[in-house]
Order: C-alpha cells, then sequence, then structure tokens
C-alpha cells in the first residue's frame, strides 16, 4: 500500500516538471521572436520583403532619327581598264602607280613608226592621185572641145569622163585611208579617258602589246565623285521611295565596324528589279569624297536616314519585356516600388526604343535586375540615370 502512494507522488512530480519545461520554451521561443521580428506585425512583414537592388533609366522626350542600315560596297564612279588599241612594242609608259591623272593625259605609247609609214604612205597615194586627177580633166576639156568640132567621138568624151570620177574616187578613198591611218597612229599616244587615280602597272615598258590582249596596261579608276551599292530588305522598298518622293535622302559610309563614319552623301536611286533569292532590293548612293576616305571595293556600312520622329517618348530596349500578355516594363513608383506596366512601342533605333503608350516622359523604368520583381515589390536604385539614351542611335 505504502509503494503504490510513492509511486503516484514520483509520476505527479514528473508531470509538473514536464509541463514546466514546456512552459519555458514556449517562453523563450515567444521571446527571441518578439526579439528578432519585432513587437509591430506590419515592420515585421515589411522587413521580410527585401528590397531588390536594381537599374533605372528614365524616360525623356527626343527627335529621335529613323535609320536603315545595308551592307554595301564602295564603287568608282569610272573604272577604266587601259588596253592598247594597235598592235606594236610598249615603247614608254609616262604614269607612276597611284597618280592622279586628268582626262588626256598620255598614260603610255606605242612605237609610232609604223603607223607614222602607213600615214605617210596614205598621204602619197591622195598625191598621185590627184595628179592623175588633174592629168585626166585636162584631157576631158580636149576631148570636149574636139568633139564640137567633129574631130573627136562622143565614146571617147564619155570615157574621159568616166575616167575622171574613177579618179576623184579614188582621192575620197585616199582620203579615208589617211584618215585611218592617221587615228592608228594616234592610238599610239594611250591616253586617259577621264581623271582618276592609276592602279598598279599590269605590263612594262619593252612588251609587245596587241589590241585582242585580255591583260590590262593599268586600272584608271574615278573616286570623286564616287558610289556606295548597298541592299536593304525588299520589304522598306515603300517607305525609301516615299522618302525620295519627299526630298533628298541623306546617307552615311560607315566602316565595317559600324563605328567610324567615313563620308556623307545622298541617295541617288533605286534598282529597277528586286532579287527575289534574297528578298533584298539594291540602291545606290552618291558621294563627294574629296578626301578619298571611300576606296573602290571597300566594304561600308550604308546608313539611310528614313525619317526623323518627333517629340516622343524613349526608353532604352533593355527595360522592354515580353510575357504573356505582351511587351510590358517595369516602373519605378514614387515610393520606390515597382509595377509591370502594359506598353506598345514603335520602332528601336539603336540604345533607344519609341513607347507609343504606356510610359509618360520623367517615369522611372527598370533596366536590370528585373528577373527579381513582383509586383509591389520595393526596389533601391543601384545605378541611376538621368537620360534613357546615351550616344547616338545605330
Amino acid at each position: 500500500m505504502g509503494t503504490s502512494r510513492s509511486d503516484a507522488g514520483w509520476r505527479s512530480r514528473r508531470v509538473v516538471v514536464t509541463a514546466a519545461c514546456v512552459a519555458a520554451l514556449a517562453f523563450f521561443g515567444s521571446l527571441y521572436w518578439y526579439w528578432t521580428l519585432g513587437s509591430d506585425p506590419a515592420r515585421a512583414a515589411h522587413a521580410a520583403r527585401t528590397a531588390v537592388p536594381v537599374s533605372v533609366a528614365t524616360a525623356s522626350r527626343q527627335d529621335v532619327p529613323i535609320y536603315l542600315t545595308g551592307l554595301g560596297t564602295v564603287q568608282a564612279l569610272f573604272t577604266v581598264a587601259i588596253h592598247a588599241q594597235v598592235d606594236g612594242k610598249l615603247q614608254d609608259v609616262f604614269f607612276k602607280e597611284g597618280q592622279r591623272v586628268k582626262k588626256g593625259d598620255v598614260l603610255a605609247k606605242i612605237d609610232p613608226r609604223l603607223y607614222q609609214a602607213a600615214l605617210d604612205q596614205a598621204k602619197a597615194r591622195k598625191a598621185q592621185d590627184g595628179a592623175a586627177l588633174v592629168a585626166a580633166q585636162k584631157d576631158l576639156e580636149r576631148f570636149n572641145t574636139l568633139v564640137l568640132k567633129k574631130f573627136e567621138t562622143q565614146q571617147n568624151v564619155d570615157q574621159q569622163q568616166a575616167k575622171v570620177d574613177q579618179t576623184k574616187a579614188a582621192i575620197d578613198a585616199d582620203l579615208a585611208a589617211i584618215e585611218t591611218a592617221q587615228t592608228q597612229l594616234d592610238y599610239t599616244d594611250i591616253v586617259a579617258t577621264t581623271d582618276g587615280r592609276m592602279g598598279m602597272r599590269m605590263v612594262d615598258p619593252g612588251n609587245i602589246v596587241h589590241a585582242s590582249d585580255q591583260a590590262v596596261i593599268a586600272i584608271l579608276t574615278q573616286t570623286e565623285p564616287t558610289a556606295v551599292v548597298f541592299t536593304l530588305p525588299a520589304q522598306n522598298l515603300d517607305d525609301v521611295r516615299e522618302a525620295m518622293a519627299n526630298g533628298d535622302v541623306q546617307v552615311a559610309a560607315y566602316d565595317r565596324n559600324n563605328v567610324r563614319l567615313l563620308s556623307t552623301g545622298k541617295l541617288a536611286t533605286i534598282d529597277n528589279l528586286i532579287d527575289q533569292a534574297t528578298a533584298s532590293v539594291r540602291l545606290k548612293a552618291m558621294f563627294s569624297n574629296e578626301d578619298e576616305k571611300l576606296w573602290p571595293g571597300e566594304f561600308v556600312n550604308a546608313r539611310l536616314l528614313l525619317a526623323t520622329r518627333k517629340d516622343v517618348v524613349v526608353i532604352p530596349p533593355v527595360a522592354v519585356q515580353r510575357g504573356p500578355r505582351g511587351l510590358f516594363t517595369w516602373v519605378v513608383k514614387a515610393d520606390n516600388t515597382v509595377e509591370p506596366r502594359p506598353i506598345e512601342t514603335s520602332v528601336t533605333t539603336g540604345d533607344r526604343t519609341i513607347i507609343t503608350s504606356g510610359v509618360d516622359d520623367g517615369e522611372r523604368v527598370v533596366t536590370d535586375g528585373q528577373y527579381k520583381l513582383q509586383a509591389n515589390s520595393p526596389v533601391s536604385i543601384t545605378a541611376p540615370r538621368s537620360s534613357a539614351t546615351h550616344g547616338d542611335a545605330t
């Protein structure tokens, strides 16, 4: 009987100790929660939402030029292959490689002696036929006098008249032969047909050249002015034609890296056919090229100024996001929280995207860190920027 009471007392004490331990753990747990999160539930909820670091840009109103860019090549206004027009030995070359020459300058000379002899021979034949004509005309006069006196027949008169006519025809042939010989002699002087710059010499003096040779003596190019032929997608054709109808269309030529401006000119013409294989159209722009920065055969980026959009709202392209419902951007509100704002865009040129609706001038848009954002998320600005754009459009 005494043993049962002892066991019951021990069990009672164990229950009391366990309850006290549970109460102590609850007390200290509450105290820790209060100490770490604070007594204000709203402040604790806000503390649980850490501000997201983002970069922003400010939407602004600007005049935005709209460019079309195509890869092109520089073409000389004239490219002349200098050939021999008569056969003979190349006697002299008067130009230096890379030299600028004027139209009519003598570039090279072929041995003229054979052609000078042919010209002299044609002149001598004309002189001979001229003397024969004088004699035949005098005989004709005598025959005409004798026929009136019945001392000569009309048949002989007619024959003499025919002889005079034949001699005159021979003189006309001699004149043609003289002209041909003179032309051949003139061809022994190889002259520049246009202003330009000479290329490398392909034939040295002393070689025999022929009019039928495929090889050239040199290439003459006229580079002032010069042309750039480039291509654009055929879908831009109507816009380019409309721009040409409104006036001169400016074209700028940049280097292959599309960084350094080489020259500025104007659009000259649009090809009359669309290349169906590439769905593109060729265009030609003309440049004065007085400094010769455009070199024939060079690859360049031709940037055509299609139009200039006046006073439009622009933001950086990186601020434009695409979601299930279309395009949107994260807009930073006055309390430094963000909201996703549906937007409509027009065109993107360089580092500027034109916004037609959804964002107003002066509003801040997120340009970096969007993947961490949710609606009404607090943000911290890590790299503030005062303008939506920097640098020129490309």
